[in-house]
């Protein structure tokens, strides 16, 4: 039992050691590094935005205040999911700062995090009925070569990474359905997405009272 315990972890060890080569020799590491450098400037200007907007234009929690009285739950949920299914088109941390502002801020949070995992999911099977379409098909292998290329060597990592990061999930989990990549592998590491709206919602949670 002691043997085969260890033969485990030999295996697992070297299976790791493999794939940490890989991805170091496939630039996956400096692919990440780059992504975040880039979206690191957008982010800090993002919050010295916010912070002068909320100090010197209007009061961003009288904002949100006013979005929680005026618009229904589903309407908002619904925008945001139909947001996360398209590439991400709004951020998603001015619906995470409106589930602060609501009565039920962990219920709401728990909501946008599992609407944002199944728009990602539901941007796969885009991906892979997209490929039927020819126009459609040309269109986006244009428009997303870069994406699909990383997919295809990098595959469950890319989607971790767009679960986890200020990366597009949706546009990574829509280049893997148009690869074809294992809908069960982006199941699994699309679920990091929950901890990325936790960590998230904690950080902004601190900022609007």
């Amino acid at each position: 039992m002691e043997k085969k315990k260890k033969n485990r972890k030999k295996r697992t060890a070297f299976i790791v050691k493999r794939l940490h080569n890989y991805y170091g020799r496939t630039g996956f590491y400096l692919f990440v590094w780059e992504s975040l450098k880039k979206a690191f400037l957008p982010i800090v200007l993002a919050i010295i935005g916010v912070f002068l907007f909320n100090k010197y234009v209007y009061n961003i929690n009288e904002g949100l205040e006013t979005i929680t009285e005026t618009f229904s739950r589903i309407g908002i949920l619904t925008t945001f999911f139909v947001s996360e299914t398209l590439l991400g088109l709004v951020p998603p941390e001015i619906f995470i700062a409106w589930s602060g502002k609501t009565e039920s801020p962990v219920l709401n949070i728990s909501l946008l995090a599992t609407l944002s995992y199944l728009g990602g999911l539901l941007s796969y099977f885009i991906g892979k009925t997209a490929l039927k379409i020819k126009a459609v098909k040309e269109y986006l292998e244009v428009k997303m070569a870069e994406n699909l290329k990383n997919t295809k060597k990098w595959g469950g990592f890319l989607i971790l990474v767009g679960a986890l990061l200020p990366l597009p999930f949706s546009i990574a989990c829509l280049a893997a359905g148009m690869i074809k990549y294992s809908f069960r592998n982006v199941v699994l590491f699309g679920l990091f997405r929950f901890a990325r709206f936790a960590t998230y919602a904690w950080a902004i949670f601190q900022v609007v009272d």
